[in-house]
């Protein structure tokens, strides 16, 4: 027997999978504009022994990380590199897949690229207008928070407390806290990268969109566990569940949520905006035998 602590019911609970002993697991990846740093890391890592014990345990465990290549700090420092922004989120891409080779983090089964689904991006946005909890206006598709009357239940606070918000002010949008689906871009060339055509104008997803679009693709509307850092809480997995419970009218999204904690330096949170972290690839340079070996946490014997 497993028992997990779920952020949403803020309880250990015993595990159940809802299919057998099928597991379902998503955990939002890096976005690929810089090397990843060890607070990242110690998600990957975590969520990757999790995974060890469950296979352990005789699960079989479907793992899906998603790759955030489009976004605007991709575009920012593409042009400070002056670099195409496609180029520069695979390289740091690549350094970042052989940072977790290296932690021997080995159990993510699918790394799904955001610019690789756009498709099915474009069609969950459809369906979010089209069922009345996304409008549009001339900066892009939004969605209405004030629609879904349960935003906020994964953080615990109540709409009208939700105050702090990521994105910048919008005189277009209906409400203060109404987050982007997809963001209207005017395509200068035909060369142009990170620019797709869609029925609201040429643009780019928001960075919600994205997860909900990929879990859906590979897990359906409902599935086991979602993990990610404690500040992905708000607003980014309320949004997500906003996005996929308002689209497929099924709810619990997700049966279980883990959240792994901060990395702390001198009291404070480790975080690239503070620049107070460090690399995992410094990390790597100054111990690289100590931390590249992590064959101990192998089972010596393997559960069909």
């Amino acid at each position: 027997m497993i028992k997990l602590y779920n952020t949403m019911t803020r309880r250990k609970e015993i595990f159940e999978p809802i299919e057998g002993n099928k597991v379902r697991l998503f955990v939002c990846g890096p976005t690929v504009y810089d090397y990843s740093h060890i607070g990242h890391a110690r998600t990957y890592i975590s969520f990757d022994v999790i995974v060890r014990y469950m296979k352990y345990s005789g699960y079989s465990v479907f793992y899906v990380q998603n790759i955030t290549d489009l976004d605007d700090k991709i575009l920012k420092r593409a042009d400070e590199l002056e670099t195409s922004p496609l180029e520069l989120a695979r390289r740091y891409e690549e350094k970042y897949l052989r940072d977790m080779e290296l932690l021997g983090v080995e159990h993510v089964n699918l790394y799904a690229r955001a610019t690789e689904h756009i498709p099915e991006i474009i069609k969950q946005i459809g369906v979010l207008v089209d069922k009345g909890y996304a409008y549009e206006t001339d900066n892009g598709v939004y969605f209405d928070e004030s629609k879904f009357k349960d935003f906020g239940k994964l953080s615990n606070r109540n709409l009208e407390d939700l105050n702090v918000h990521r994105i910048g002010p919008d005189s277009s949008k209906r409400n203060p806290g109404d987050f982007a689906l997809w963001k209207k871009r005017e395509r200068i060339s035909e060369e142009q990268e990170m620019i797709w055509d869609s029925p609201w104008g040429t643009g780019r997803p928001g960075w919600h969109i994205e997860d909900t679009a990929i879990t859906e693709t590979y897990f359906g509307p409902q599935y086991d566990i979602h993990g990610g850092g404690l500040d992905l809480i708000f607003p980014h997995h309320e949004a997500e569940i906003a996005q996929m419970e308002a689209s497929s009218g099924k709810k619990p999204m997700v049966r279980y949520w883990m959240h792994t904690g901060f990395l702390n330096v001198k009291g404070e949170k480790m975080s690239k905006s503070l620049g107070n972290f460090i690399t995992i690839n410094e990390l790597l340079d100054e111990y690289p035998q100590k931390y590249s070996d992590f064959s101990y946490f192998r089972p010596t014997t393997e559960v069909q």
